[in-house]
């Protein structure tokens, strides 16, 4: 069973067994990919791909302490202030695989920008501290947040399971921020919606 913390709108963030899940990532519309291989997205047009697509990052090509900037920025993101590492402390586990995305150099902090507004942004979260996931527009307004309301480490006494998933919902997410002020925190299976609205070239 999934455990996740969702606020979409104005609605009270709250961790549980809320319907957004990841049925609402479109599964069966999701490509999978990592830094250096996959499709390209002339390929995903040529395939005729239906709309809204769902893109989940594959760490697992990353280096160990590798900087993660533009690795996956031809499927759509590029990543500010991101370290990708294999956690040694058995706090922080990871949900899949073996690497994680960390805020760093800057502890605490991590943002991720879209070359193409999405809908729908996930990952599992493992902190140390309160983490606050923030979405924002093209003009760095709000458009809502979804809050991790404590720390989840593993073999602690926190009622929250690590790995919690974190998801925002809103239409015109040009960037999202994850903020644990004074904490660390790690990001596992990082996913975003997006819709296409070239389906197939000619």
């Amino acid at each position: 069973m999934v455990k996740q913390a969702i606020l979409q709108s104005n609605k009270v963030p709250r961790i549980g067994d809320a319907k957004f899940a990841l049925d609402n990532f479109n599964i069966q519309n999701e490509i999978t990919t990592s830094a250096w291989r996959g499709q390209s997205e002339s390929a995903i047009e040529a395939a005729g791909v239906t709309v809204p697509t769902c893109i989940s990052l594959d760490l697992e090509d990353l280096k160990c302490f590798e900087a993660v900037e533009r690795q996956y920025e031809r499927w759509g993101v590029i990543f500010h202030n991101c370290l990708a590492i294999e956690p040694s402390n058995p706090a922080f586990p990871t949900h899949s695989g073996l690497t994680v995305l960390i805020g760093a150099p800057k502890s605490g902090f991590l943002e991720a920008t879209f070359l193409h507004p999405v809908n729908s942004v996930g990952v599992f979260v493992t902190s140390s501290q309160r983490l606050v996931l923030s979405a924002y527009d093209s003009d760095r307004q709000l458009l809502g947040q979804s809050i991790l309301p404590g720390a989840n480490l593993a073999n602690s006494d926190s009622a929250i399971s690590p790995n919690t998933l974190l998801s925002i919902t809103a239409n015109n997410i040009h960037s999202v921020t994850f903020c644990a002020f004074d904490g660390q925190f790690t990001l596992n299976n990082f996913r975003f919606c997006l819709e296409l609205k070239t389906l197939k070239t000619q």
